[in-house]
């Protein structure tokens, strides 16, 4: 939708990410500090790849319960209910499975063998992980990442603080992952490219007003194992990673969107669209999968967003 506002823009480095905020020419410089302040306290005190977060202090004491703030709580507590719709394929406790296939190893020699695959599915498993108020306790040997939604999380933060100061009209990409688009009746709506995995070709042209567009893709960190190449996204029902290519969803809440992102990214296109229209009772959201064939499957409402197809 064409507009004759004027915009400036920012990005900086968070969440191992670059995320780019635009808002209108007219404010100052200084909100953006005062934006991407809401991230940075965010980054800081829940990315589990932050030395001292509490999600890091959860890790380090694996086996015992550990004091956190209720904020903390809150976002476990979320995330966790969200876990339960996808009968074990999307587990904040994957850490494990992660190391054991080499994605933090300078070189890996080798796939997983089964017998090693099978020691480690125990240690992934949300449902050990016990909240007590505000305390916190993982079992021995587990590990949490939050790369599936603290940004997210942090995204939807902003959004809030965004509307407390009277912006709305706004774009913020967060990794390419999660692009929030935030529109008024002056900018009806913004408009987002998406592009296959690999080729990069033209896959939607979406027109988006005040909701998150969030992806998964095996094609942005991957590891080569003897001329082949495993994405990131693992199943931790087995071990392995998808052979699935992309999983877009639209929703209202960016956490909501990268979840469930990441936990339908295993399923078939039949189950794809059965866990959609379970989800869609407790959320608004739509979206589509691409197969590893480059098939692509679309839940019913997804047209409402694009004119691509």
């Amino acid at each position: 939708m064409s507009t004759d506002r004027l915009y400036k823009a920012q990005t900086r480095f968070l969440f191992h990410a670059h995320i780019k905020i635009k808002i209108s020419v007219f404010y100052p410089d200084s909100v953006f500090d005062m934006l991407f302040a809401v991230l940075e306290k965010i980054d800081r005190e829940y990315n589990s790849y932050q030395s001292g977060s509490y999600i890091d202090l959860i890790n380090k004491s694996a086996g015992c319960f550990v004091d956190v703030n209720g904020e903390t709580a809150d976002i476990l507590k979320k995330v966790i209910f969200l876990s339960n719709f996808f009968e074990g394929a999307y587990d904040i406790t994957i850490m494990p499975l992660i190391r054991l296939w080499g994605f933090y190893k300078e070189h890996q020699h080798k796939v997983p063998s089964p017998e090693e695959i099978n020691a480690i599915k125990p240690l992934v498993d949300y449902r050990k992980i016990e909240i007590l108020d505000n305390k916190v306790r993982i079992a021995e040997g587990q590990e949490i990442i939050t790369g599936s939604f603290i940004k997210a999380y942090a995204v939807d933060k902003l959004i809030e603080k965004m509307k407390e100061t009277g912006i709305s009209d706004a774009i913020i990409n967060a990794g390419g992952s999660t692009i929030y688009a935030l529109n008024d009746e002056a900018h009806p709506s913004w408009e987002i490219i998406t592009r296959s995995p690999g080729n990069e070709s033209l896959l939607f042209n979406l027109k988006m007003a005040n909701c998150c567009y969030s992806t998964s893709s095996q094609s942005k960190t991957h590891i080569n194992i003897e001329g082949k190449q495993y994405g990131h996204i693992l199943n931790p029902v087995t071990g392995y990673p998808s052979l699935n290519k992309q999983v877009g969803i639209v929703s209202d809440s960016c956490i909501v969107g990268d979840i469930v992102s990441t936990g339908l990214f295993n399923e078939t296109p039949e189950g794809f669209l059965k866990k959609m229209d379970s989800l869609s009772k407790y959320y608004k959201l739509e979206g589509y999968i691409m197969n590893e064939d480059g098939g692509v499957t679309c839940s019913e409402g997804f047209r409402y967003y694009h004119n691509s197809l």
